[in-house]
């Protein structure tokens, strides 16, 4: 296994919390770039003590960070050695994106039916917001809103039961999908790509609806399973955990 260096041992800026996210989400999500950026290779051992100080933190919500790494599937932990750094086979990723894609067309089948007026403006609203972002090639801002479109769309179901399954599910792929909006391309795609979805949704077709949100999930899976190979191929062939 590769130990822990100073990769790690670099200091970082002491993390607040902000928009009612937790500490340790806070650094799950700076590992999970971190990882998916190739800055953290397959392989690299994670230990709490240089990560409390890394981040300025106690080391129990960098325990609580570590777990939720895991259950996101970007590190292993290995009885009685540590909690390593891992990536999902491409087989395993593509696994994920797919019921991504089904839960995703589900609810925009559900929030073409359900959605209030209220609802279908502020989606048309947030809509409108991206554009902007495009605009001014405002990655940072675009993801941001990004994910308030997609929460608008879960809340339109009307149904607590798949909106708390479908954040479960994105949960793991996140640190994919944030990927994409590195690029500027990708940007303006995603947002033609909205601007069906949303058409859709204004008028009430749920099949048309469902279908583009699914193929919607599944170019972000392209993208992301182009850049898992190349994270693969740069790391070291031996000695590498990877999820099943």
């Amino acid at each position: 296994m590769i130990e822990l260096t100073q990769s790690l041992a670099m200091q970082s800026a002491p993390l607040e919390p902000s928009d009612g996210v937790g500490i340790a989400q806070q650094l799950c999500q700076t590992l999970e770039d971190d990882i998916v950026t190739g800055k953290l290779p397959p392989g690299q051992r994670l230990e709490e003590p240089l990560l409390a100080k890394r981040f300025g933190v106690s080391r129990t919500p960098v325990r609580e960070a570590l777990q939720l790494l895991t259950a996101s599937e970007l590190a292993e932990k290995i009885p009685n050695k540590g909690v390593y750094v891992s990536l999902a086979t491409p087989e395993r990723l593509t696994a994920m994106f797919e019921s991504m894609a089904e839960l995703e067309g589900m609810c925009g089948r559900l929030a073409a039916k359900r959605m209030t007026s209220g609802e279908r403006h502020n989606l048309d609203k947030l809509h409108h917001e991206l554009a902007e972002t495009v605009r001014l090639g405002d990655s940072d801002g675009y993801e941001t809103l990004n994910r308030a479109f997609h929460n608008t769309l879960y809340r339109g179901t009307h149904n607590d039961v798949l909106v708390d399954v479908t954040l479960s599910v994105r949960r793991r792929v996140a640190p994919f999908r944030r990927v994409q909006f590195t690029s500027m391309s990708r940007l303006a795609s995603s947002h033609a790509e909205h601007q069906g979805i949303v058409d859709a949704i204004l008028r009430g077709d749920v099949s048309v609806a469902e279908q583009l949100l699914y193929d919607h999930i599944m170019a972000v899976h392209d993208i992301s399973q182009d850049y898992l190979i190349s994270l693969r191929e740069a790391s070291p062939a031996n000695d590498m955990p990877a999820f099943k």
